[in-house]
């Protein structure tokens, strides 16, 4: 009996303590700023810097934010896509594990070109239904969204 009452304890302290830790990374990481489509929630970690810089001075600054291009449109593929990307970027920046420069995942690429597709599609809508079409927007116009 007394053993199950030091393990319940030494568990719930385990909790505890990842909450708290938790809960300090969280805050201390201005997690709260990636509920909004605020651009400058992208440089809260300084290896995104040129990468806000160089939006800041593209034909799409005035037109479209991070989240325009980067995440699904769509409310529920949009927030697990925001988990997805905040999980797997806190681990990248903690553990200091990830290329430089940085580089688009094999998923958020297809995010990407399918928000190219949906926003311009007026002006796409012969070259997508093109047998060729399986080439990036982005392959030719790669200072669009991040200017030179």
């Amino acid at each position: 009996m007394r053993l199950w009452v030091g393990l319940k304890i030494a568990v719930f302290a385990a909790l505890a303590i990842l909450l708290g830790l938790g809960v300090f990374t969280f805050i201390y990481a201005r997690g709260s700023s990636y509920f909004s489509d605020d651009p400058k929630a992208c440089v809260n970690c300084h290896i995104m810097n040129d990468v806000y810089n160089s939006w800041s001075r593209s034909s799409h600054q005035a037109v479209a934010t991070c989240n325009a291009c980067h995440v699904p449109h769509d409310f529920f593929s949009k927030w697990l896509s925001k988990a997805r990307n905040g999980f797997h970027h806190a681990v990248a920046f903690t553990l200091q594990n990830f290329p430089e420069p940085i580089r688009i995942s094999e998923v958020n690429h297809k995010i990407l070109q399918a928000n190219c597709i949906e926003c311009h599609s007026l002006i796409v809508s012969e070259i997508v239904h093109d047998a060729n079409s399986d080439r990036a927007c982005f392959a030719c116009h790669r200072g669009v969204g991040h200017g030179p």
